[in-house]
């Protein structure tokens, strides 16, 4: 483990199980009426509702931002890692989200997976993830490694092709998704994915392993999981889920995959895997409570496709961390799915809630005239705002309107719209703070995994950016 642990905080129990005598005397409904009135309390008379570590002080909402190798440099090369934590805290981010779990692969050595193999090339030797976590704890920020991949795997992964009974099927046996612009006829094996049974017992140990390993490793405030920590609402027929099912129910599981009472059961095996998480973690990190994020898109798409139950598992203390993923282009969609009834419930149960905005990837680069309007948006209902991703910002993809004024105008508005706080803008506002300028795109991958490559060092310079738009009103 890289660097000190924070801080050590008393033992938190969730509200339902602090409160077990009356779970055990109502039924699930009062009961979720009963945990929701009781994270309340623990929101308004300063409970553990607020993340542990650095972060986001008392009253102070997340600006934050999801980190990935693919396609950027960051995760390898030390000092680009320092320029990038300094510049982010510069510009107003209190909270970072590095990937740590994609492609079926790590970016540190670990005893449940290989290492990605872009690292391996460069430096094996080499955490990004403790890196990272060191450099933002110095800047009063904090780091929850995001686990992209959740359950799911490359289709020609080596647990895959040595376990094929934890993976899970259609009713016609087949397995295979085309994720991300792959296309399930034409493209390779490596380029389409399975997911991996969440009812399997050593499915189970080897997330649950991946997870702990990390936290452990860096002493992290938390993990997030996002909407590939699912059980995709077409699989279920596999040997092993037939057998658990026929086993519980006395029946074979129902043909049509929309059976509510089927999509149900799975839910459930789902939030069982969370549960055990949630236990693993309290057990490893001792006095200090590991936060649990999750990232899903809008509620019904989540539960009707991922079988994902976030209101659910928010209400029953088995996440604590909320950031709903809102990346529709318009002002009006984008303000219309903000008020779907579950995000608007989602204010009152005493949890953080953010939303999570596209600023750029690829050719998508959103201009800072949208996103204003977006950020004031979430702003006004309470919400803390996480970009997609780091490239977006104003690197790689900053797109014509350039980095420097990027980055000058993110500033403008998360000193406007959030104020100033531990890893927030410090007045008086700096216009042209130093920018670390970004190589240009990495060359397409050929595979699911990018190729090795060597980044070059940092190159630095204080631009001279154009004054930002003025804040929308």
């Amino acid at each position: 483990m890289n660097g000190p642990d924070p801080p050590s905080a008393p033992v938190q129990l969730a509200p339902l199980r602090r409160h077990t005598h009356l779970k055990r005397l109502l039924p699930v409904s009062l009961t979720l009426m009963v945990s929701a009135v009781l994270h309340l309390l623990g929101h308004f008379g300063g409970g553990p509702r607020a993340l542990a570590g650095e972060g986001p002080a008392p009253g102070e909402r997340r600006v934050g931002v999801w980190l990935t190798n693919s396609p950027s440099p960051l995760y390898y090369d030390p000092a680009r890692i320092d320029a990038a934590v300094e510049a982010l805290a510069a510009t107003g981010f209190n909270t970072l989200y590095p990937n740590v779990w994609s492609r079926g692969a790590t970016f540190h050595r670990s005893r449940w997976a290989p290492i990605e193999p872009a690292l391996a090339e460069v430096n094996p030797d080499f955490d990004p993830i403790c890196r990272l976590t060191e450099s933002a704890r110095r800047r009063g920020m904090q780091v929850v490694p995001w686990f992209e991949y959740g359950l799911m795997e490359p289709g020609d992964a080596e647990v895959v092709r040595q376990h094929p009974d934890w993976v899970l099927r259609r009713s016609d046996g087949s397995a295979l998704f085309a994720m991300h612009g792959a296309n399930l006829a034409t493209s390779p094996l490596k380029d389409l994915r399975v997911w991996l049974n969440p009812a399997h017992p050593g499915v189970r140990q080897r997330f649950i392993g991946l997870i702990t390993e990390i936290v452990q490793r860096c002493g992290v405030a938390g993990i997030q999981l996002d909407d590939h920590f699912a059980w995709p609402v077409e699989l279920g027929y596999d040997d092993t889920t037939r057998a658990l099912y026929r086993a519980q129910t006395g029946q074979d599981p129902p043909l049509d995959p929309n059976d509510r009472f089927w999509m149900r059961w799975r839910r459930q095996q789902l939030t069982a895997l969370l549960r055990e998480l949630r236990a693993s973690l309290q057990k490893a990190s001792g006095q200090r409570r590991i936060v649990i994020s999750l990232s899903p898109g809008p509620f019904r798409f989540a539960y009707n496709q991922w079988l994902q139950d976030w209101e659910l598992w928010a209400l029953g203390g088995l996440i604590d961390d909320l950031v709903v993923q809102n990346y529709a282009y318009s002002i009006t969609g984008f303000a219309k799915d903000l008020d779907q009834p579950a995000l608007v419930k989602a204010r009152t149960w005493g949890i953080p809630v953010e939303i999570g905005i596209l600023a750029g990837l690829g050719t998508r680069t959103t201009n800072m005239e949208n996103l204003s309007q977006k950020v004031q948006l979430v702003a006004q209902r309470g919400h803390g705002v996480i970009y997609f991703y780091w490239e977006g910002l104003w690197g790689t993809y900053a797109g014509k309107e350039g980095g420097p004024y990027r980055q000058a105008t993110f500033a403008q508005l998360h000193k406007a719209h959030f104020g100033a706080g531990r890893g927030a803008v410090k007045a008086p506002f700096r216009p042209a703070p130093p920018t670390f300028l970004m190589p240009p795109p990495l060359p397409a991958a050929t595979s699911g995994t990018p190729q090795p490559l060597r980044p070059p060092r940092n190159v630095w310079r204080r631009p001279q950016p154009p004054p930002p738009p003025p804040l929308p009103e």
